[in-house]
Order: structure tokens, then C-alpha cells, then sequence
């Protein structure tokens, strides 16, 4: 079996240089072609910039741009499967876990992770890859804590984002001993964590809260 290969971060976009250049290694097999999977908004072409930006300067040239929807078409996952490296946006992660969780598109970018592409969740896109996606009430139309399953590219474990910004430390606590896992990562805006093979292997800094 390949490395298996999983970036996720507590906020927006850019990568930070350390884990762009990482990601964008482990990419560039057969040439590198990178997706990125996304809820279609106004302005989005322009947004895609800051995802490739850093990606760009360690040569990777191709990306493609895949919006979500409840229904995906064959030629998306096509498109899909041919590339190696998955980036999933933020946003709205109810609907992102909705258009990915438990769905064709979900179940590529598994095959893809697990056969050694890198995959990359900012924000919402780490909230839905771990087997247990909990979505905090900050998060959510119904203003409650969400407990869902998630993508399971890593188990064992409960993620939170924009961790210092929303006050999340009670609730990724209560999270861990509702799902009753081992260990919860709190993820600050500007931080990014990298799993090889499940095992916390780097940060891109020191904005990070491991509970256990």
C-alpha cells in the first residue's frame, strides 16, 4: 500500500509555503494535476488564485475546477480520478459534507487518498475528513453541535478549525467524549497539520491544540 497523504487546515487559503511545496511534491507524479472541489459562489474564478498561487511556484501547472452539486455527473468523476491531488474548499460544511460524504465523488477521492494522492481540506474540507465530522453550532443553520459522518481519511479523532477565533476548546472537549475518541485537534486560522499515514507528522506552525 502507498503513503497516504493529508493536509487540513483551521482556516482559509493559501497553503503555507512549508506544506505548499509538500503538497505540490507529492502531486507532481505523471506531470501533476490537481482538483479542487468546491461550492460554486460569485467571484470564484478569482478566489481559485489563492489555492493555486503557492501550488504554482513548485511547478505545478494543471488544476482543475470542480463544483459540487447533489448530483454529479460521470465526466466530474472522470475528471476526477484522473488527477493526482484533491484540494476541498471551504465553506458551508453541511453542504460540503452533503455533496461529498457517502457519495460517488466521496468515495474517488478515498481511492485517490489511499493510493498515495495528496489530499487537502481548508476549513470546512477539514471538517469533513475525519470519520466523525462534527460541525460546532457557529457552523450551522440549526445553531446546534452536528454529529455526522465524515470522509474517515483519518479515525480515531475529532478536528476543530478557526479554533481560537470561535472559542471552540468546551466544544471539541464535548465532542471528544460524545464520540467518545481519543484524541481532538484544535486548528487556529493560520495553521495546517499533515498526517502520513494517520499520524500527525508536521505543522505549519505553532497554532495548534491537541486534547487527549
Amino acid at each position: 500500500m502507498k503513503n497516504r497523504h493529508l493536509f487540513i487546515f483551521g482556516g482559509s487559503p493559501p497553503f503555507s509555503k512549508k506544506f505548499g511545496e509538500k503538497f505540490a511534491d507529492l502531486a507532481l507524479s505523471n506531470k501533476g494535476k490537481v482538483a479542487i472541489l468546491f461550492i460554486e459562489r460569485d467571484g470564484w474564478e478569482e478566489y481559485m488564485q489563492i489555492y493555486t498561487s503557492i501550488l504554482e511556484e513548485y511547478y505545478v501547472e494543471r488544476f482543475v475546477y470542480l463544483p459540487l452539486s447533489p448530483n454529479t455527473n460521470h465526466s466530474t468523476l472522470e475528471e476526477l480520478s484522473s488527477c493526482t491531488g484533491v484540494i476541498i474548499s471551504g465553506g458551508e460544511t453541511e453542504l460540503y459534507r452533503d455533496y461529498i460524504v457517502d457519495t460517488p465523488i466521496g468515495q474517488h477521492i478515498i481511492e485517490l487518498y489511499e493510493n498515495g494522492a495528496p489530499v487537502a481540506g481548508f476549513s470546512a474540507g477539514a471538517l469533513i475528513s475525519p470519520s466523525n465530522c462534527v460541525i460546532p453550532p457557529i457552523d450551522n443553520s440549526r445553531n446546534e453541535h452536528l454529529f455526522l459522518n465524515g470522509l474517515g481519511l483519518i479515525k480515531d479523532c475529532v478536528i476543530s478549525v478557526h479554533f481560537s477565533k470561535w472559542e471552540e476548546e468546551e466544544n471539541l472537549k464535548a465532542a471528544l467524549a460524545r464520540v467518545n475518541a481519543p484524541i481532538g485537534y484544535g486548528i487556529d486560522d493560520d495553521e495546517g497539520l499533515y498526517f502520513e499515514n494517520e499520524v500527525l507528522s508536521e505543522t505549519a506552525g505553532d497554532n495548534y491544540y491537541i486534547f487527549k
